[in-house]
């Protein structure tokens, strides 16, 4: 049994502070939730920590390199460089040349399975590194065998699994490295893994249900521009000759469109010019830091997409910090992490805000409540965990409702947007064939009078 000092609050949102005995830092996380006290940060009498300050994932030491290949390595390279002199290239050529290979990587599917296949292997008993092996050799992309590779280097150097994905950036994020460090300190590693596998396949389907559900009306829209943009600069000009022979008054429809096709053509790279331009201005701006807070404000305020883009977001918080919670990691950890992986800059703030209130004493559901972005019921129910010590539980039934509420909207919107596009485009290019055909069905009106 070893002595853990921790730092938590109870249901009335009040700051407790003492010490327990357990076997595991995860064991004495369950012990403190089962006298309904809400861990804030804990350590090992020793203090080494599973968190940091203020229960924040502590930055892993990096894995010391063996003398032998570090060696190697600089004698390998001292021949490249040498070779390379002979051959005309000098030496930040080939500082170009190793900066530019290939960095581990995955995708969310390939992550899904990585992490699944990963929790059976070490439930079956296998060691870690010898999963790792299995997975790198039956890896289906060259980025999921170099990211393999990378874990069982790091592991034969003496790193931990956690410290060894934090080499692979791009490949696990902040809340994958703090469920693996979750995992093993609690000495379940399996289990953590089978809960992240949930998590990740989860949420990769809700990312998609969005993806497919915004890819028809921008592909629509994209094939409106390009149908309309045929028709104005290589069909409609040359009837202005046929029209012009015609001793007739033309409609206004089709002294309009000529008017705006003679325009057009006139200024083509212009037009085309300034929608691209804007196109990527829009873009440009969104990546900064103002930018993303003004788009993601009025992602979740448009009308109809407002609320889907609000239900994701909701979503998203609730699961993340379902998920974390459940794995054994502490409030202010968990709060990091949810603020970082929250995917809208208002979501992040209303975090961030309840990160710092929850430090001075406060509960959870207070500062949440006062943001606009978290609906009475979610507040409510975080409150009623808080103070029951089941907040877990009833944010993964948030999590669950939000889900069916986001897939439910994304069917209806698919049937309302597809009807509305078809008008669209039919009222765009209608309008330009019907301008086309209104003179020539009024002179036939006339001959046939």
């Amino acid at each position: 049994m070893s002595d853990f000092t921790y730092d938590a609050r109870d249901a009335q949102g009040k700051q407790v502070q003492g010490n327990i005995e357990a076997e595991t830092q995860a064991q004495a996380i369950a012990e403190l939730r089962k006298k309904n006290l809400t861990p804030v940060s804990i350590k090992q009498g020793g203090g080494k920590s599973l968190f940091g300050r203020g229960g924040k994932p502590k930055a892993a030491k990096p894995a010391k390199s063996k003398p032998a290949p570090k060696a190697v390595a600089t004698a390998a390279a001292g021949a490249a460089a040498a070779a390379g002199e002979k051959k005309g290239f000098a030496l930040k050529d080939l500082a170009n040349l190793q900066l530019t290979k290939p960095t581990p990587s995955a995708s969310k599917q390939e992550l899904v399975i990585f992490t699944r296949q990963l929790s059976t292997m070490i439930g079956a008993g296998l060691s870690l590194l010898e999963s790792l092996d299995v997975l790198g050799e039956q890896a289906e992309t060259p980025n999921m065998k170099l990211t393999c590779e990378t874990l069982a280097t790091e592991l034969r150097g003496g790193s931990d699994l956690s410290a060894a994905m934090e080499t692979c950036p791009k490949a696990f994020n902040h809340l994958y490295i703090a469920m693996v460090r979750a995992g093993e300190a609690s000495g379940q590693m399996d289990v953590i893994l089978e809960r992240l596998a949930d998590y990740v396949e989860e949420a990769d389907e809700l990312r998609r249900e969005v993806k497919s559900a915004m890819t028809y009306p921008v592909i629509s829209l994209v094939l409106v521009l390009g149908i309309t943009s045929f028709l104005m600069l290589g069909v409609v000009p040359t009837f202005r000759q046929v029209f012009e022979s015609l001793d007739t008054e033309l409609p206004a429809l089709t002294k309009f469109v000529l008017n705006s096709s003679d325009w057009l053509k006139a200024n083509w790279a212009m037009a085309f010019g300034g929608l691209f331009g804007s196109v990527f201005s829009i873009f440009w701006f969104k990546k900064t830091k103002r930018g993303s807070y003004i788009f993601d404000r009025l992602a979740l305020n448009v009308p109809i997409f407002g609320q889907m883009a609000r239900k994701v977001a909701l979503a998203r918080f609730s699961r993340t910090f379902s998920t974390l919670t459940r794995s054994g990691v502490p409030i202010m950890g968990t709060l990091d992490i949810v603020a970082d992986t929250a995917g809208n800059q208002v979501v992040t703030e209303a975090v961030l805000n309840s990160r710092e209130a929850v430090r001075n004493g406060n509960m959870l559901s207070e500062p949440l409540s006062e943001s606009p972005v978290f609906p009475p019921m979610v507040t409510r129910m975080i409150s009623i965990g808080e103070k029951s010590g089941a907040l877990e539980t009833l944010l993964e039934k948030i999590a669950d409702f939000y889900d069916a509420q986001v897939k439910a909207q994304i069917k209806s919107l698919t049937s309302l947007i597809e009807p509305l596009l078809i008008s669209f485009m039919g009222v765009v290019v209608g309008g330009v064939v019907l301008s086309v055909f209104l003179p020539i069905l009024d002179i036939v009106g006339k001959l046939g009078g």
